[in-house]
């Protein structure tokens, strides 16, 4: 089972279970997850190989859903899905196995699609750190930056940072032999008719006009939205802006 942490209290109304990014942990969605459980409950989980969530060699897509649906089980058996980057192709992938369980989905800057680009250079930047002589997160940081990591991700990788035990809150080496995995999406023709949000940074580029076709094809009822001045960290870049769209969304 997934490590979740809860906020709020249940209510008439589905949770909404939150699966975070690539390096990330429910932690990080800690503000926002706060603000929406002023109507519902909300559970932000720790994706596997991710924070205080098991480790397992395998962090392919199918499982990743699938620890999520038992997340579902355990709080009633059916949610709203917010996923954002790896947690939103999870979150698709959730949809698509279990869609009974879903009642709304929101996709986070991500697309059914396989990406080009690779994550590795930043589990290169982490394994570089020297942690022995780390005793603050601003000396991680620091040689995070020697490494060429632009400021925000040097915040962002040392919440995942355990200072007392001085070790990665993140599964380096299967994240590594996973990449492909992560990066790219399952060959999968199965559907999923519920309603669902595609919601991106107006300066991203991961969801692009030419992949509305993959989309539409697993989501027919897929919608979307773009929030202005916001990039593919679209909840930290304009998290209020974020918190209203998807507040009304799920509202509607």
């Amino acid at each position: 089972m997934l490590n979740v942490i809860t906020h709020g209290t249940p209510t008439d109304t589905p949770p909404l279970l939150i699966a975070h990014g690539l390096y990330g942990s429910a932690r990080n969605w800690g503000v926002i997850a706060k603000r929406l459980s002023d109507e519902r409950q909300v559970i932000a989980a720790d994706m596997r190989n991710h924070g205080a969530s098991p480790r397992f060699s395998s962090h392919g897509y199918e499982d990743m859903a699938d620890d999520l649906a038992e997340v579902i089980d355990r709080f009633g058996g059916q949610a709203d899905v917010l996923g954002h980057s790896m947690g939103g192709k999870a979150a698709m992938m959730l949809a698509l196995r279990h869609g009974a369980k879903l009642r709304k989905l929101v996709v986070a800057d991500i697309a059914p699609v396989a990406y080009t680009h690779s994550q590795l250079p930043y589990i290169h930047a982490m394994r570089a750190v020297d942690l022995s002589q780390v005793t603050r997160r601003s000396e991680a940081e620091t040689q995070l930056a020697a490494q060429g990591v632009e400021k925000a991700l040097q915040s962002f990788f040392t919440q995942s940072l355990d200072l007392k035990e001085r070790r990665w809150l993140l599964n380096l080496d299967v994240l590594e032999a996973e990449m492909p995995r992560i990066m790219g999406f399952p060959q999968i023709t199965a559907s999923w008719d519920g309603p669902a949000l595609f919601l991106s940074g107006a300066d991203s580029d991961y969801i692009r006009r030419d992949h509305r076709p993959a989309i539409k094809t697993h989501f027919p009822r897929a919608g979307f939205a773009r929030i202005p001045g916001a990039g593919h960290w679209l909840h930290a870049d304009k998290p209020r802006e974020f918190e209203a769209t998807v507040r009304a969304y799920l509202n509607r």
